[in-house]
C-alpha cells in the first residue's frame, strides 16, 4: 500500500505531494490573510493565529538573513522560519536534486498542471527555438547574480543588523501577501501573460525566470542523487529526451547532472525498458518510492529542527502587528 501511494507514477507518489503541498500553502495563505484582515480592520474581524509557514515565501530576505547569521549576527527572530525553510531546500537541492521545484513548489506545481493542461487542449506543448531557448535560460541565472552581488558580496553585516532589525522586514511577509491580493494593472498583467504562456510551453516562470530554482539547480549539481542510464539495454527510442519537462537530452547521457534537473522522475516513467533509467546514489539504485520518502523526510526533518530549536515563530508579539499593520503602505517609502 505505502509502495502504490509513493510511486513514481504521475498519479502516485509525486503527485500525491504536490497536490498535498499546493493545499497546505492555500491553506496558509488564507489564514494568514485572516490574521492580517483582523488588524486591518482594528480587531472587528476574528482573529486567526499567525501560521509561520508563510516566510517559506521570503527567500531574499532569508538569504539577507543567512549571511547575517553566517558573519556572527546571531539567528533573526523575526522571521526565523524563512531562514529555516531557506536552508531545509538548499539540503535538499545537495541531497536529492532540485527536488523542492518538483515536488514541493506551488508555483512549480501550478505551472506543471498548466502545460499538461495546454497539451489536452492543444494536443502539444510549443518548444522555444533551442538557441533562442539556452538565452531565455540565463535570465533567471542573471537574476540571482543580482541578487547575490547586492546581497552576499555588497551588503555588510551593519547593514544587515539594520535590514533585519526594521520595520520593512517585519512587515515582509504582509507586504508580500497584499502583492497578491492587491495586484497592480502591470503586475496583473504579468501574471496573466506568464499563465497563457505556460499553457503552451512547459515550466515558462520556472525555466526562464526564477532565481530561486537558479540558486538550488546549482546546488543540486553537487547532489549524489542522479539519474543514470544503463546504455547496454537502452534502445535509444528517444522517450527519455522527448518527456523530460527541462528538455534533457537524456537519451544521450549516462548520468544526469544537469542543474536544469528537477528529480521529477518524468524521464523513468516514459522508458520502455525495463531498469534502464534509474535514480541512484553513487551506483547503488534508488527506487522511485524511497526517493519521495527522502525528499519528504528531508522537509520534514528541517521543520522539525526549527520547532524544537525554537527557531520558527515569530518575536513580534501582537502590539507590534497592531501597531505596524495600519501604517504599511508608509513603510519602505
Amino acid at each position: 500500500m505505502l509502495k502504490n501511494i509513493l510511486s513514481p507514477s504521475p498519479f502516485g507518489g509525486r503527485l500525491f505531494i504536490q497536490t498535498l503541498f499546493l493545499a497546505w500553502s492555500l491553506f496558509i495563505g488564507l489564514q494568514f490573510s485572516l490574521f492580517v484582515r483582523h488588524f486591518e480592520t482594528s480587531g472587528a474581524m476574528p482573529y486567526y493565529s499567525r501560521p509561520a509557514g508563510v516566510e517559506g515565501f521570503l527567500p531574499i530576505g532569508a538569504l539577507v538573513s543567512l549571511k547575517g547569521w553566517l558573519l556572527g549576527g546571531g539567528l533573526d527572530a523575526v522571521h526565523p522560519a524563512a531562514l529555516v525553510l531557506f536552508v531545509t531546500f538548499l539540503a535538499m537541492a545537495l541531497l536529492a536534486r532540485k527536488s523542492f521545484c518538483s515536488f514541493l513548489c506551488p508555483v512549480g506545481t501550478l505551472s506543471e498542471w498548466s502545460w499538461k493542461l495546454g497539451e489536452r487542449l492543444f494536443g502539444r506543448n510549443f518548444r522555444v527555438w533551442r538557441p533562442l531557448d539556452l538565452l531565455l535560460q540565463s535570465l533567471k541565472y542573471l537574476l540571482l547574480f543580482f541578487f547575490v552581488k547586492i546581497i552576499l558580496i555588497d551588503m555588510p553585516l551593519p547593514a544587515i543588523k539594520q535590514f533585519l532589525a526594521g520595520d520593512y522586514w517585519a512587515m515582509a511577509d504582509v507586504k508580500m501577501l497584499q502583492f497578491f491580493t492587491n495586484l497592480s494593472f502591470l503586475s496583473g498583467g504579468i501574471v496573466i501573460l506568464l499563465t497563457l504562456l505556460s499553457l503552451c510551453y512547459k515550466n515558462v516562470w520556472c525555466r526562464y525566470l526564477c532565481p530561486y530554482g537558479a540558486l538550488l539547480g546549482l546546488f543540486s549539481v553537487l547532489s549524489p542523487v542522479r539519474i543514470r542510464r544503463d546504455s547496454t539495454c537502452c534502445t535509444a527510442c528517444g522517450n527519455c529526451s522527448r518527456a523530460c519537462p527541462s528538455r534533457i537530452d537524456v537519451q544521450n547521457k549516462l548520468t544526469v547532472v544537469s542543474p536544469e534537473c528537477t528529480g521529477c522522475m518524468t524521464c523513468i516513467q516514459n522508458c520502455p525498458e525495463s531498469n534502464t533509467l534509474q535514480m541512484s546514489i553513487g551506483q547503488k539504485v534508488l527506487p522511485g518510492w524511497s526517493f519521495v520518502l527522502l525528499v519528504t523526510g528531508l522537509f520534514a526533518s528541517g521543520v522539525l529542527i526549527g520547532m524544537l530549536s525554537g527557531h520558527w515563530e515569530t518575536s513580534l508579539t501582537y502590539s507590534d502587528y497592531q501597531r505596524l499593520i495600519p501604517w504599511l503602505r508608509h513603510i519602505g517609502h
